[in-house]
């Protein structure tokens, strides 16, 4: 039995163009995403979908119960594969995804979605700190331009910094390739 698992963080209709909140190159990381989820499925490994909804029907995306808020067609879950509905940031806060992980005996974690600076950061941070061996595969996630203080950060910058301070302490950070060739 493996002791690794995937997560697909977020990976939902909204991000994509024509929805509520596009990231900036979110079909090219959900398509490194589905390769990282076709390997992890060929190797029989558990594979852990987390869909985010907010709790309000007024939120600026994923809405409960609306097409922007399922999961895309790129990283649709099979059936059997476990989907964990969250309502804050952190996967881990509030949810049963610890208790599915321990259940399956996971100890290692590979880590895909949106946004870097978010949602993927803070499930990152939490699987380190519960213990988990985490990496993530930076150019399968994916984010948008933040503005701080009248400064725009381009998501490429935003993106980078993020997945700099994970691999300074929290996870190995590598590219779809490398991932997949390990």
């Amino acid at each position: 039995m493996s002791t690794h698992a995937l997560i697909v963080i977020d990976i939902q209709n909204d991000y994509f163009p024509g929805g509520k909140w596009p990231l900036s190159g979110a079909d090219a990381a959900a398509d490194k995403a589905a390769r990282v989820i076709a390997a992890t499925r060929e190797k029989g490994e558990l594979v852990v979908h987390i869909r985010h909804e907010f709790e309000s029907l007024d939120a600026p995306f994923f809405v409960p119960g609306s097409e922007g808020a399922q999961i895309h067609p790129k990283a649709a879950n099979l059936r059997g594969e476990p989907v964990v509905l969250k309502h804050k940031v952190n996967s881990f806060l509030d949810t049963e995804l610890k208790a599915l992980l321990d259940e399956h005996g996971i100890t290692e974690l590979t880590v895909v979605g949106s946004m870097s600076h978010m949602c993927v950061d803070a499930a990152t941070r939490a699987a380190a700190d519960f213990g988990y061996a985490v990496r993530v595969v930076h150019d399968a996630c994916a984010t948008r331009d933040l503005e701080f203080n009248g400064v725009t950060v381009p998501a490429a910058q935003v993106h980078a910094a993020f997945m700099a301070a994970l691999a300074f302490a929290y996870a190995s950070v590598v590219s779809a390739e490398e991932w997949l060739a390990a």
